[in-house]
């Protein structure tokens, strides 16, 4: 699993990756994203035989970034395609519905 920590970092393994990315924007504090992190663990374990990475964005740590991508709400799971954002979704999630945004 990536965890991204600077901006740099975001730029280089999501915006410049060569395969999807799911990332998960989260706080320690956050009760459903704590809910939320055995099912990324899940999708990380699977990312790389189904062409996929997974990375996990502290928004307490960079929230320029969290702003940036109008993060409001957590756990937020965007999905990114050669450096764009697809996909989004807000909230507590299933592993098959995590599984259909990439």
């Amino acid at each position: 699993m990536i965890i991204i920590k600077t901006q740099e970092q975001f730029d280089q393994e999501v915006l410049k990756a060569d395969k999807p990315v799911l990332i998960d924007f989260y706080a320690d504090w956050c009760g459903p994203c704590k809910a939320l992190a055995p099912l990324i663990e899940e999708l990380d374990q699977e990312a790389e035989g189904e062409g996929y990475a997974v990375a996990k964005v502290n928004v307490d740590a960079l929230p320029e970034l969290a702003q940036q991508y109008r993060v409001a709400s957590i756990p937020t799971i965007l999905v990114f395609r050669e450096g764009i954002c697809v996909e989004r979704n807000v909230g507590l999630v299933s592993k098959d519905e995590l599984k259909q945004l990439i």
